[in-house]
């Protein structure tokens, strides 16, 4: 009975970790398109939140990896793999997260994850036109794939084309009116939606590109968190550079108030180090495809928090959207997941059949 409780347990925390995951994820993208739209610029928001990240992330990646004893055929500041973290650092933190933070101050948390359930359906595209992908209309997985691409874009294209009715509408009254000032801010004017939906579809792409860059250097140098550590600094100082040259304005670089000296902090110790943690203990339990599954999550936390506290800006239009795109992004994953399963299965049987014998290796997250 003790074994049967301690397995459901196991079974259960994972699944609480993932979900709590994506909760604070919007809590943390509401805050800061607060403080974005009180005056907070988002070029010095990515500095101070990545900088932060860096400086925990990089002695953490040390004692994370601390016991690991496996020779690698390269040093981790060889040439080819500097660049590959130059890279790293440019798309992913530079170039996406700058794009997404202004994507975000256009539009609203919503539309954040909406773009976001885009990734698997923007990747296949990139797979296909890199020749990475066959086109295999023969084969279920593929047909599933491009079933949940159109779903996604579909789900994409009415989120900032449809808005629909609103979800609740509150008195307009002055004193209401002053009490809204002091909530948190939920979304922008829809007429700057499409801007913030093609800034954030533009993050996705970067996303994307940044994913097919990291598999690669992974399988040179598989010590992940070290990478991710010295990417994240790299990425860090561009985004300094660039926002010197961008923001005319030195008052911009001075934290105003202590909610955002909180929103720096809480950002950079959440993205840098607690959400990777999880992620990374979660898939080791679980497989890699457990993780991704509680993307759509997000969905249900955006709508939540839109239609309770933010009915009088909150359209059911958003919200019939975001689960068309959240459909898409699971039937992409689905007929991601069978063409693995397909090719485990194949290599499986060449494998049994081979006579040459199997060199088990360490699998590393």
């Amino acid at each position: 009975m003790e074994l049967r409780s301690g397995a459901l347990l196991w079974g259960v925390v994972p699944f609480l970790a993932m979900v709590s995951l994506e909760g604070c994820t919007i809590g943390l993208t509401i805050l800061a398109k607060t403080a974005i739209t009180y005056g907070t610029n988002t070029f010095v928001f990515v500095v101070y939140t990545n900088a932060v990240a860096s400086f925990l992330l990089l002695p953490y990646s040390f004692l994370f990896h601390l016991n690991d004893r496996t020779d690698y055929q390269q040093s981790l500041f060889s040439l080819p793999l500097l660049l590959r973290i130059f890279l790293l650092g440019f798309i992913g933190i530079c170039v996406s997260q700058n794009l997404a933070f202004l994507g975000l101050s256009y539009s609203s948390p919503i539309v954040v994850c909406v773009m976001g359930l885009m990734l698997p359906a923007i990747s296949f595209i990139l797979s296909i036109l890199l020749r990475r992908t066959k086109i295999n209309w023969k084969s279920p997985s593929f047909i599933t794939k491009v079933v949940g691409t159109v779903i996604s874009v579909i789900g994409a294209t009415s989120e900032e084309l449809y808005l629909g009715p609103v979800v609740r509408q509150h008195p307009s009254s002055s004193l209401h009116l002053q009490f809204k000032q002091k909530l948190l801010v939920f979304t922008s004017t829809t007429d700057r939606w499409i801007m913030g939906g093609l800034l954030l579809a533009a993050a996705t792409l970067c996303v994307s590109i940044w994913n097919i860059i990291q598999l690669g250097v992974v399988k040179q140098y598989s010590q992940v968190m070290k990478v991710a550590s010295f990417y994240s600094l790299v990425g860090s100082l561009m985004s300094a550079a660039m926002a010197f040259f961008i923001v005319d304005d030195l008052n911009a670089w001075i934290i105003k108030s202590k909610f955002d000296i909180f929103l720096i902090i809480a950002t950079g110790v959440f993205s840098g180090l607690i959400r990777n943690r999880v992620q990374i203990w979660c898939m080791q339990m679980k497989g890699p495809y457990y993780v991704p599954m509680f993307k759509p999550f997000g969905i249900l936390f955006a709508t939540f928090f839109g239609s309770t506290f933010f009915g009088d800006t909150f359209h059911y239009g958003s919200v019939m959207a975001a689960f068309i795109a959240g459909m898409g992004y699971l039937t992409v994953m689905w007929g991601q997941m069978n063409e693995d399963q397909g090719r485990d299965d194949e290599s499986n049987d060449d494998l049994s059949s081979s006579r040459v014998p199997l060199l088990d290796e360490e699998s590393k997250v």
